[in-house]
């Protein structure tokens, strides 16, 4: 089927990703309500859930029950994060049709985010797609700190398609880049997608940006330019990476939406129903949420002259 090079899918990563480093701890409820706000506002592709241990990460501690609650639509898929065979089997078990796993490319980070090394995360993830290939589950993997390591630094572009190249050799469904700290700047961005082109073929490249240092919308508009027609963001532009020293900050849902509905291209998603849903959510979580769109309020919608 062609790729439609007017349609950009967004994949909202706030229940999962917005989530887990807020203090704040919500509700199974309330994190309910906050899909159910996403999906009746057109998102069509949700991570909701990580099956980790909840000593880690507690905010992801009733995963079960929040997924056992969604809303099941024919035409929204949920996603659930997995680092080990544990966590595929926990996603399995909960029925979700789609997983995602990590790889993330610094030995350093990865020992912090995974408890193992690159090499041993990779043979991991082959055993959890084949898995995943036989009880009829889509797998995806983002490969984390791909523009930059809180504890390395530069991250080697060749090392990066590496990974992707086994990842490919692995059978995944989906590879996506992820500027986990917020480093990355839109020429590297070009450079990365252009790198992993001839490696990934067909499979389908997502992107995973940060604002942590004020460049995740322009990343994001150099992804889409390069040809990338998948981007994650989140409700609000909450949250961040808790293992990662300053990950803070996804890339806000409303401002990307406003920066691709002003380049004419379209997401099926409603602008004013992810804003309304940001400005509920700050209320649970106590915050003022730091999107950029949700504060300033929209601009004029472009005119659209027949000739």
């Amino acid at each position: 089927m062609a790729q439609d090079l007017q349609h950009v899918e967004i994949v909202e990563v706030g229940p999962r990703d917005g989530l887990q480093s807020q203090p704040t701890l919500l509700d199974t409820a309330t994190r309910i309500e906050f899909i159910t706000r996403l999906v009746d506002a057109g998102v069509r592709r949700l991570e909701v859930a990580s099956f980790v241990n909840p000593r880690r990460v507690p905010q992801m501690a009733d995963v079960e029950q929040v997924i056992a609650g969604l809303p099941r639509r024919a035409n929204v898929t949920y996603i659930g994060l997995v680092l080990n065979r544990r966590g595929f089997e926990r996603a399995q078990a909960s029925g979700l049709p789609e997983v995602n796993c990590v790889a993330v490319a610094s030995e350093t980070f990865s020992q912090r985010n995974q408890g193992m090394g690159i090499a041993d995360t990779l043979t991991g993830i082959a055993a959890t797609a084949a898995d995943a290939r036989a009880a009829g589950i889509r797998c995806g993997v983002t490969i984390g700190a791909s523009f930059g390591c809180p504890f390395e630094g530069e991250v080697p572009v060749d090392r990066v398609v590496d990974i992707a190249r086994r990842l490919v050799d692995a059978g995944v469904d989906e590879i996506a880049l992820a500027d986990t700290i917020g480093v990355g700047v839109p020429s590297e961005v070009v450079r990365l997608v252009a790198a992993l082109r001839p490696v990934i073929g067909a499979i389908p490249l997502r992107c995973h940006f940060h604002n942590t240092r004020n460049t995740g919308i322009a990343n994001a508009y150099a992804a889409v330019q390069a040809g990338v027609r998948v981007l994650d963001a989140s409700c609000g532009g909450i949250g961040g990476c808790p293992f990662a020293p300053s990950a803070t900050g996804n890339v806000a849902t409303e401002d990307v939406l406003y920066l691709l509905e002003r380049m004419g291209l379209h997401t099926g998603v409603s602008i004013e129903g992810i804003m309304a849903t940001a400005r509920w959510l700050e209320g649970p979580l106590g915050i003022a949420v730091p999107a950029m769109v949700t504060r300033a309020g929209l601009f004029p919608r472009r005119e659209v002259c027949v000739a």
